[in-house]
């Protein structure tokens, strides 16, 4: 039982894993947020050249 725990604790796959998943994870906030900002400031653009042309 000691061998297989100490095998565990060496194990770093695990690691691995959790940190590609963090990685991951803020890359997909600050895409989300990217997107956000930029949608609403292109809808703006769009409404205030729509407005202009008629």
């Amino acid at each position: 039982m000691v061998q297989l725990l100490r095998r565990l604790w060496s194990d770093e796959q695990g690691q691995d894993i959790a940190e590609y998943a963090v990685m991951l994870a803020v890359i997909l906030v600050l895409v989300i947020g990217t997107v956000r900002l930029i949608g609403g400031n292109a809808n703006n653009v769009f409404s205030q050249v729509a407005s202009n042309v008629q």
